[in-house]
């Protein structure tokens, strides 16, 4: 078991609005606090959405992540960013590209790469081998790491035939999300399944959607894992939904569960040198020309 593990946190998403839970951040300074708090408690990375200003629903615009990025690197230069890049509301490869293209300082270490197409409870997230195939050669080209998201098993056969086709490449991030409707649920066959089936060189996280989250928050805490969580995944902070969470409670509960497994959160900084990236203050993604 690796005593370090990461911590993915995950504060805002596209479905959370104020209406169902006046603690998710939307507004771009919003965001940016959060992520500072959550800095403060202890993280790795930070799995990023971004919101249109005057409506609050989800954007691709770079110019809305540059805003994001640029608050959070004023304070945390080492942190390693991941942007979205999600098939939910957009579906042409220039705007779920969109955020790749930005550079210097604003940089994305991560872009965020689901590997296949699948349904949520009342809408679907649609990601052609094509648009997969898209994302993941201007993320290589751009120096970008994919942060492969993963919500069954066929999807990591896919990540091994992106490896084939040279379309990624050693160290992989995974995000192994269970609990969805129409995906992989959350027990200990689907998660162990899983894990074993990942390529060699991998790290991985596992989040829990709703309910699911502390559970395999937890499990992944005591067998050696990372974790995913904020409330992208989930906006209640126990099982009987009576109280709402804020991603700080939950970012605490985390480090309480590590804490009592004898395990801390990895740094940016040792993340940034086991995924070959960039050190960070002022320069970000992959390091240059790197082989496989």
């Amino acid at each position: 078991m690796n005593n370090d593990f990461i911590l993915n946190f995950t504060p805002t998403g596209m479905i959370p609005t104020k209406d169902m839970t006046p603690h998710v951040p939307v507004s771009v300074s919003e965001i940016i606090e959060d992520v500072h708090k959550a800095s403060e408690i202890g993280i790795t990375m930070v799995h990023l959405h971004a919101r249109d200003a005057k409506t609050g629903v989800p954007t691709y615009k770079k110019e809305v992540y540059a805003k994001i990025v640029e608050g959070i690197r004023k304070f945390a230069p080492e942190l390693v960013l991941c942007l979205s890049l999600s098939g939910r509301d957009f579906g042409e490869l220039e705007q779920r590209s969109d955020p790749l293209f930005l550079e210097g300082n604003l940089k994305p270490d991560m872009g965020s790469l689901t590997l296949s197409s699948l349904n949520f409870n009342k809408t679907a997230s649609i990601n052609a081998p094509d648009m997969i195939a898209d994302l993941a050669t201007i993320m290589k080209e751009k120096d970008i790491v994919p942060e492969l998201e993963v919500f069954d098993i066929g999807m990591i056969n896919y990540a091994k035939y992106l490896r084939k086709k040279n379309l990624i490449e050693p160290p992989y991030y995974f995000n192994l999300l269970f609990g969805n409707i129409a995906c992989s649920q959350a027990n200990l066959l689907h998660a162990g399944v899983m894990i074993n089936d990942l390529p060699e060189t991998s790290f991985w996280s596992l989040a829990g959607i709703g309910n699911e989250q502390l559970k395999m928050n937890s499990l992944s805490i005591a067998f050696g894992g990372g974790v995913r969580v904020g409330l992208e995944d989930n906006i209640w902070y126990d099982s009987a939904r009576t109280k709402l969470a804020t991603n700080s409670k939950m970012l605490e509960r985390v480090h309480v569960i590590a804490e009592a497994n004898e395990r801390q959160v990895m740094s940016p900084k040792t993340l940034r040198q086991h995924m070959r990236l960039e050190p960070g203050n002022g320069k970000y993604g992959r390091k240059f020309g790197l082989g496989t």
